[in-house]
């Protein structure tokens, strides 16, 4: 299933989201540079988190994937490397579980990436 895109109208909606926030976060900030640093990357991670759940739940369901997999690519069935296997969403809005997602190698996530026009 193809992720969801937004209409120009939505995308339109966004941009002055984005920035009521920059101007909360320099508002709050009060001139103090590392403050307002501090204050965005706490933001981005929270997002990053909402989007990717946090990092230790996913190692998690890598290991189990792998075991699951018996340590092999879900497309080439080859074997996976020690690290660096990703982790790949079947369907993005699903999120991050044992059911919708498959370990592959980089080269097939690579392939998968480009066939879907991410990169």
């Amino acid at each position: 299933m193809a992720n969801r895109r937004l209409t120009d109208d939505e995308r339109s909606q966004v941009l002055p989201l984005l920035e009521e926030v920059r101007s909360r976060l320099i508002e709050l900030a009060a001139g103090d540079e590392s403050l307002h640093w501090a204050m965005r990357r706490r933001l981005w991670n929270q997002l990053q988190y909402d989007e990717r759940l946090k990092p230790p739940y996913r190692a998690a369901l890598k290991r189990k994937k792998r075991i699951e997999q018996n340590g092999l690519c879900k497309i080439c069935q080859t074997s996976l490397p020690e690290s660096g296997a990703i982790l790949d969403r079947l369907e993005a809005m699903k999120g991050y579980t044992i059911e919708n997602t498959q370990l592959l190698c980089g080269p097939c996530d690579l392939d998968k990436q480009r066939n879907l026009k991410f990169t």
